[in-house]
Formats: C-alpha cells, sequence, structure tokens
C-alpha cells in the first residue's frame, strides 16, 4: 500500500516517492479537501515509458493463456475487493456505495474476464499458398508500450477499458487518470501487480500538461484517450508529430427520437434513467429528446415528473444516498450553469436549471423544451443532468434533427413499428443504436463513436483488435518459383 500522505504514482510495481508538485483532492459532495495526488513532470514520465518499454521486450512473448490467467486472478481479486474500491471512488465522485456496488465494479469484473477468454481468440485470415512457389501467413502482435488517458465520470471503469485489451493483446501501458478521480486506478495497478509482472501496468498522476508529456512522448507507440472531444482533437494534433495510432472515444451528445406509437410512460422512464444516471456525466447519456407532435406533450410532462421524483444530496438526511450525486467539480457545475443561463428565451424550464444546496457540487435534475436546433444547448454537449425536448412531424425531420450535430456516439429509437426501426437505425449517424432502451452495454459489443466522437473501438474483440498490429510474412517455398 502506498505509505505517503500524497498519493504517488505507480510504477514498476512500487509506488514512487512524492512529486515535488501537488494537487488537492476535493470530495464533490461538500468541496472539502480528502487528500493529494502528485503532479508527474518529465522526470517521472520517462522513468514509466522506461518501465514499460522494458517490461514489453519480455511480457510481448507470453502466451495468451499466460495473460488469460492473470486477467482472471485480478477479475476475482476486484470482485473481492469490491468494498475498498467503492468507498474509495465514491470518496472523490460523489456517487453511491449502490451504483459502485451493484452497477460499476460487477462491470468492471466482467469486462476483465471477457478480455481473459478473448486473449485466446484473436482471429485472422489464414495462412495459404496465394503467389505460386510462396506461402504467406498474418502475424497479429501486440502493438508495443501504450499511453492511456482516462476520465473522471467512471474512473475505475474506464481504467478497465483501457487496460484488460491492451494487457489481453500483450502490450504494455502507462495511464494517467484525471486529476480529480485517480485512486481507484492506482489501486487497480497495485492489484495488477500481484499477477502480471513487474512494469506491465503502470500509472503516472498528474494535471493536463501531465498528459501532454504522455502523448508527446517518443517511446509509446499508440495514444488511447477517453475524454471531451477538445482533448481529443489536441491528442491526435500531438500523436501526428510521431505518427503514432490514437484511440480516441471522445464527447456525445446522445438523441432519443420517440415516434407517436411508442409507450409514453415506458419510454419516460428509460429516457430519465438514461439522461440521469451518473448525474448525467455519461457521454452516452440521452441528453436531446426528438418527440413525434403526437406525444410531445404527454412524453414532457412525464419526463418533468421523473425528473422532480429524483432526490439530490443536499436534501436528505445524513448517511442516505440520493438518487443524484454531485457533479465533478466547481469548475463543471460552474460550465453548466453558465450554460443554462445563456438559454434563448424561446427555452422553456419546466424543472431544475439550478445549483441544489450550498455545499457540493449538486444540480437539480433538469427538463427544458421549446428548444430549436442551432441553439447551443442543442449543439453541446452537456454532461449534467440535463435534457433537451424538440418536437418534430415526421420521420425524416427526426433523423435529420438527429444527425445535424458534431457528435456521433449514440442514440436510441423508441417505436413499435418494425420497419420504421429498420429504417431510421440504418441511417442515424452514431455508433451505437438502442432499440426501446437506451445505454445498456456489454463487453461483447463494440462502444465507440463517429464524426467528433472519436474512432476506435472500446470493448469487444473490435477493442481487443485495436490493441494488436498486423504484419504479413512470407515465405518462398518452392526453389524453381
Amino acid at each position: 500500500m502506498n505509505q505517503h500522505p500524497i498519493l504517488t504514482n505507480f510504477v514498476g510495481g512500487r509506488y514512487s516517492a512524492p512529486a515535488d508538485d501537488t494537487l488537492p483532492l476535493l470530495d464533490p459532495r461538500s468541496g472539502a479537501t480528502i487528500g493529494h495526488t502528485s503532479i508527474s513532470g518529465s522526470r517521472e514520465i520517462n522513468q514509466a515509458f522506461s518501465i514499460a518499454e522494458e517490461a514489453f521486450r519480455t511480457f510481448r512473448r507470453t502466451t495468451p493463456a499466460e495473460r488469460q490467467t492473470a486477467l482472471l486472478r485480478l477479475a476475482d481479486a476486484l470482485e473481492s475487493s469490491a468494498e475498498a474500491f467503492a468507498e474509495a471512488e465514491c470518496r472523490e465522485t460523489g456517487k453511491s456505495r449502490r451504483q459502485m456496488l451493484q452497477d460499476e465494479i460487477p462491470e468492471c469484473v466482467n469486462q476483465l474476464r471477457f478480455f481473459a477468454g478473448a486473449a485466446r481468440l484473436l482471429e485472422g485470415s489464414s495462412a495459404g499458398e496465394y503467389l505460386s512457389g510462396h506461402s504467406s501467413l498474418i502475424r497479429r502482435e501486440p502493438i508495443g508500450v501504450c499511453a492511456q488517458i482516462t476520465p473522471w465520470n467512471y474512473p475505475l471503469m474506464m481504467a478497465v477499458w483501457k487496460i484488460a485489451p491492451a494487457v489481453a493483446a500483450g502490450n504494455t501501458t502507462v495511464l494517467k487518470p484525471a486529476e480529480t478521480t485517480p485512486t481507484t486506478t492506482v489501486m487497480l495497478a497495485e492489484l495488477a501487480s500481484r499477477f502480471l509482472p513487474t512494469g506491465v501496468v503502470n500509472v503516472v498522476l498528474g494535471d493536463r500538461h501531465t498528459g501532454r508529456l504522455l502523448v508527446a512522448h517518443p517511446v509509446p507507440e499508440l495514444v488511447s484517450i477517453t475524454g471531451s472531444t477538445r482533448a481529443g482533437i489536441e491528442v491526435a494534433r500531438s500523436a501526428a508529430n510521431g505518427l503514432k495510432q490514437t484511440h480516441l472515444e471522445l464527447g456525445g451528445n446522445a438523441p432519443a427520437l420517440v415516434f407517436g406509437d411508442a409507450d409514453v410512460e415506458a419510454t419516460a422512464d428509460g429516457i430519465a434513467a438514461a439522461a440521469f444516471y451518473n448525474a448525467g456525466q455519461d457521454c452516452t447519456a440521452a441528453t436531446r429528446v426528438l418527440a413525434h407532435e403526437s406525444i410531445h406533450d404527454a412524453l414532457l410532462d412525464a419526463l418533468v415528473g421523473r425528473a422532480k421524483a429524483l432526490t439530490t444530496g443536499p436534501h436528505l438526511p445524513a448517511g442516505d444516498e440520493p438518487d443524484i450525486g454531485p457533479l465533478n467539480s466547481a469548475e463543471q457545475l460552474d460550465r453548466v450553469l453558465e450554460l443554462l443561463e445563456r438559454l434563448p428565451r424561446h427555452a422553456t424550464v419546466h424543472t431544475g436549471g439550478t445549483r441544489e444546496g450550498q455545499r457540493g457540487y449538486y444540480l437539480a435534475p433538469t427538463v427544458i423544451s421549446g428548444v430549436r436546433q442551432r441553439d447551443e444547448i442543442v449543439q453541446k454537449e452537456i454532461f449534467a443532468p440535463v435534457l433537451t425536448v424538440q418536437r418534430f412531424t415526421t420521420e425524416q425531420e427526426a433523423i435529420d434533427l438527429a444527425n445535424d450535430q458534431p457528435y456521433g456516439l449514440a442514440a436510441s429509437v423508441w417505436s413499435t413499428d418494425h420497419a420504421r426501426i429498420l429504417r431510421t437505425t440504418s441511417t442515424l449517424d452514431f455508433g451505437a443504436i438502442w432499440v426501446n432502451t437506451h445505454g445498456p452495454l456489454t463487453p461483447e459489443m463494440p462502444h465507440g463513436g463517429f464524426k467528433q466522437s472519436g474512432h476506435g473501438k472500446d470493448l469487444s474483440t473490435y477493442g481487443l483488435a485495436d490493441y494488436t498490429r498486423i504484419k504479413h510474412v512470407m515465405s518462398a517455398v518452392d526453389a524453381s518459383a
């Protein structure tokens, strides 16, 4: 365990000495300081990549069965340590223990076990004789050392999404978590060190400058980030200087298209759950409701009712867990409040739109109608418990409104008309589309978007393939050829 009062890097199988600079860690439920974390500079980044590079020389030669065993053991250990991980993550994110213990940690365990099995099922073209007198085979190899950056909305889960496929494919990693939520990532690296060779999984702590040093470093062959579109563009520009591969899982602003034949009450339940889960801090959150004119008013009323029924932290007795936790930071709360303050006059806030309480970073669940397509609130990622409701008349209008935005991560369609479902899902420009639900993920299926939502896939065998490279080996087998 870390013996320092300051959270430090975990590199080469051990905790490092504290860096010269630190940042405070704050409890978003109260704003109180609960600890400090190191800010890594060039020295620490160089050390981490040197160790990861050395570890890769031998780890790349491990068998898929060996990597599978290590990941399965890590999954079991995480499952056994769920309480400790939940406590640490709730302290830095304000999430409920229920959310961590019932939803997120079991899913992290599930993903580790999936990639443990997927490590032994990499597929490729058949070996064969495609040129007379020559035999060809395809090698699927690990890429090398991977630089990885994770966000603050799902700290532990996003670390698993990065580490599991990278390790399953035979790579080594240097990962930087968000500066506001680093603890569970460091805990995961420490846990992984029990089952993986020294230097395979390394975690460096720090701020945006640290992330820039990570991306610009000459050692990594691939840079993977889950974060905002702004951060993804900056990573892509920096990585281009070294022609590094990039894996970008970026922002979203997911529309939910609700047609006139949808069950209004069931749809309201599903959309509210997808809009307000994790305080709306989810790149796939159902933030834009597009409702057919025949059910617009009824659905709006139902969504307002769902939002008003949700509890937030400031209004509960001590010890009770709210339905809606706080936003990540004062900066995030201020950004969303400023966005709401700039709402045009034609928009109507039916509930919420204001800060909740004076301590912590809570925002009341918010429902807004009357917005127009070019409004800032429609075009920007909100990342808060806020949803807008727009009216449409025709199927094509709904598709046009949904696609008319810079993001292409996720969407949902709510209808009982099978032909309409097939038409709309084939035309919507999003990497993940749900039908009569919104938000469920499974390790067997890919997650990733189009346009300014980035490129590359997380989860599934597609996600594993992103951490491999393809090599063609041709041998002359007929001397006369």
